[in-house]
């Protein structure tokens, strides 16, 4: 299951279940004659088992947290700066810390003990000992060679381009300068520029830097919800160097009005730095006319429901933050915001999960968003390093974790679902995949495969798990 439950606080997701879904059955080409397969996210990737803890502090959310909020988090022995010794930054995150920890704890603890009852959250006995897939990726400095090519020209009528045609031909394709779309109702795997990559069904890509974004908004596509993860400017980027960043004032240059419907919901992950949730709140979305709704808080726990950093550490916190807004477009031909209905969004809402191993590997916010825009909304990510089903998606290295081998492949001769042909289907439908129960590590029956959204405009009940489909 994807949406492993749901209260008035937020959601528990299985994160890995949500890339399975999209892309477990798919087809394949190898010279010239197509095979059906099986692709799976590899297990790996999610077995986050033990916290970054002292051996003096303790990350176990039990049923005593709240009484023990203080003396759950012991401070290790080392010696604590005080405060005189902190710059205004530091002061400032302490502050916002301080701010919103109770929303943190209690909100974890609230979901976790939910699901703990249920089985969920509470180890594995069966953790996958392998290594953890890796793959140098040399999309972004594809990009920036991709510079001296042309882009098309407005006029022309080829700015989108196909997956599958010619036999799984992919030789042809030019992904710098147009749109790359799987109209197909399953995934495949094509080889692009030589390395073979994990398309979902009626996903579209494009991949260039942030100076050649013009196809895009070209695309002909005004978007219901907007998600984006900038490449924010901090220390451990510099140090680590493991992609470029981008300064704050250059996302003003993000064309959202262009590409935003009337009352788009606009989603952008920020880091816990306070100058970063300012600028969003205070500049960004006021220059691009989008109102601030709210702020959630996506929680990284362990495979045993454990905060994977300490909640008071002072170098890295076991949380990041979203901030959720409207576009509210002034032209006069638009339906305004008062003739568009519209799901309130609820502030300081809570997303635990566990997170992937693989730096910067977000959890998909499909099915927590899905009220909030309607089913059948248009979605783009931005700065996107994956993609998902029924999206489009853009950024410098948008197939990075589409690569082969992040997935377990495998032969199946269960062709369901899975047509020679053109046909009309639901790509989300819950009987397209039979992913693997991420407790247990068996696969889940296929009638389960369900999310827990209530339909736009309904309240959330007070906590409930995916029931079976009929």
């Amino acid at each position: 299951m994807a949406v492993v439950f749901e209260n008035t606080t937020g959601w528990v997701l299985d994160a890995c279940s949500l890339i399975d879904r999209g892309h477990s059955r798919c087809i394949q080409w190898r010279e010239g004659q197509q095979s059906h397969i099986k692709c799976c996210f590899k297990r790996q990737c999610f077995e986050v088992l033990k916290s970054h803890f002292s051996a003096e502090s303790s990350g176990v959310l039990d049923s005593d947290m709240i009484a023990k909020t203080d003396t759950l988090f012991k401070p290790s022995k080392k010696r604590k700066r005080k405060h005189s010794d902190l710059n205004q930054g530091e002061i400032d995150s302490q502050a916002w810390h301080e701010k919103i920890r109770s929303v943190i704890l209690e909100g974890t603890k609230s979901l976790v003990d939910a699901v703990r009852s249920h089985g969920y959250l509470k180890g594995v006995a069966d953790a996958v000992e392998e290594p953890i897939p890796t793959q140098e990726c040399s999309l972004a400095a594809l990009c920036d060679m991709a510079k001296e090519l042309p882009l098309v020209e407005d006029g022309d009528q080829d700015r989108v381009q196909l997956l599958g045609d010619d036999d799984g031909c992919t030789s042809h394709l030019d992904l710098f300068s147009r749109i790359t779309e799987n109209s197909t109702d399953w995934a495949m795997v094509v080889s692009l520029m030589g390395e073979r990559y994990v398309i979902p069904p009626h996903a579209a890509f494009f991949l260039s830097d942030f100076t050649r974004m013009q196809p895009l908004v070209h695309y002909g596509k005004k978007f219901e919800l907007i998600v984006m993860d900038p490449p924010w400017e901090n220390k451990s980027l510099k140090r680590s160097r493991r992609y470029s960043s981008l300064p704050s004032s250059q996302l003003k240059r993000l064309p959202i009005p262009l590409l935003a419907s009337p009352s788009c919901l606009v989603v952008t992950w920020v880091t816990n730095r306070p100058s970063h949730l300012r600028f969003v709140r205070d500049e960004l979305y006021p220059h691009w006319g989008v109102e601030v709704l709210a702020e959630w808080f996506w929680v990284k726990v362990t495979r045993s429901g454990q905060f994977v950093f300490p909640l008071d550490s002072q170098h890295k916190k076991p949380y990041e933050v979203l901030v959720l807004g409207r576009y509210r477009c002034c032209t006069k031909n638009s339906p305004s915001s008062s003739a568009t209905s519209e799901v309130p969004v609820e502030d300081q809402r809570v997303i635990v999960s566990v997170p992937s191993a693989l730096h910067s590997h977000k959890p998909s916010l499909s099915e927590v968003l899905k009220p909030y825009v309607g089913a059948e909304a248009k979605c783009l990510e931005l700065f996107a390093r994956s993609l998902q089903p029924g999206w489009t998606s853009w950024g410098n290295e948008v197939i990075k974790f589409q690569h082969a081998n992040y997935f377990t492949i495998t032969p199946t001769d269960d062709t369901t679902h899975i047509p020679n042909g053109n046909t009309t289907g639901n790509p989300n439908d819950s009987t397209t995949g039979n992913p693997t129960d991420r407790t247990t590590g068996n696969p889940t029956d296929r009638t389960t495969d369900t999310t827990v959204v209530s339909p736009p405009g309904k309240p959330s009940p007070p906590g409930h798990f995916p029931p079976p489909v009929e």
